[in-house]
């Protein structure tokens, strides 16, 4: 069972809470970003994986995960790196600063406490398939072509991102 710390509106802790149950009541929970480019300025997008409990399929952040106990958003986003795409030696930079987001879907409420980052790669990517079911480097201007003409092939988080860190 995958337990999250959760927090009151002030960022106190408040204790380790199932996965589950977060999403379900809208807890405060902590989460890391993060969008990788190669050294031709283009992103790495992940194809989230078809059984993923939401927005499955879809094309997502390089990665995205969510802070276990005591972990800090940076612990995080390596973690997910080496876990979901086996990037081992990148240098990431907080990309915005911290940001307190939410989010509704039909079957979850999302309030976290988000940081995200950005790092440039070269070299091998080894995609998880429990959570990844493909990835593809795509220049901004052609991602920006493809979100107007299938907005519903990415998931939400990741067009409100694009946006708000101006990634066009």
């Amino acid at each position: 069972m995958e337990l999250f710390e959760t927090f009151d509106e002030h960022g106190r802790l408040k204790g380790e809470v199932p996965r589950q149950t977060v999403h379900k009541l809208g807890l405060w929970h902590k989460s890391a970003q993060v969008f990788v480019f190669n050294p031709q300025g283009e992103l790495l997008l992940a194809q989230r994986a078809a059984d993923k409990d939401l927005y499955a399929n879809l094309w997502d952040y390089s990665v995205g995960e969510h802070l276990m106990p005591g972990e800090t958003h940076l612990e995080a986003a390596y973690r997910g790196l080496v876990e979901e795409l086996g990037i081992r030696q990148i240098q990431l930079e907080p990309l915005g600063a911290q940001r307190w987001v939410v989010q509704q879907g039909d079957n979850f409420w999302d309030r976290e406490i988000q940081q995200a980052y950005q790092g440039i790669y070269h070299g091998e990517l080894a995609p998880d398939p429990a959570e990844v079911q493909a990835i593809e480097y795509v220049a901004l201007d052609d991602l920006h072509r493809r979100v107007e003409q299938r907005p519903g092939q990415f998931t939400p988080w990741l067009l409100e991102d694009l946006r708000e860190f101006n990634l066009w």
